[in-house]
């Protein structure tokens, strides 16, 4: 496992985009499953989109047409572009690869007007 290092977020007005990303500071890791995970004040933590060695996406079905996960397995690195913010998008982002698990830092991501 290892700290992942995730940058992006912030505050954008609802309709807006915003991008996050996240890279593994070692080439160590062999993950199988890279992807982001969101929690709202509240809530449980909960997978926004995650994108499979294969290039196979597996979406949220809330964000399905507005969010693109990308990710590159040779360089332990995956993004996630947001459109179409909603108020409701506010949370945490978690960067997650694994298994064995690893996470980011957390990022706050803020849609308001």
């Amino acid at each position: 496992q290892a700290q992942l290092v995730v940058s992006g977020g912030g505050l954008v007005s609802p309709g807006g985009p915003l991008s996050l990303s996240c890279i593994a500071p070692t080439r160590d890791l062999k993950p199988t499953i890279m992807g982001w995970y969101r929690q709202a004040p509240g809530k449980q933590r909960e997978v926004v989109a995650m994108i499979f060695p294969s290039g196979n996406t597996n979406n949220e079905d809330s964000v399905k047409g507005r969010f693109t996960v990308a990710g590159d397995y040779t360089k332990n690195a995956v993004n996630l572009k947001m459109n179409l913010l909603r108020p409701e998008d506010t949370a945490i982002y978690f960067c997650y690869m694994g298994p064995p698990a690893s996470w980011g830092q957390g990022t706050q991501v803020t849609v308001s007007s």
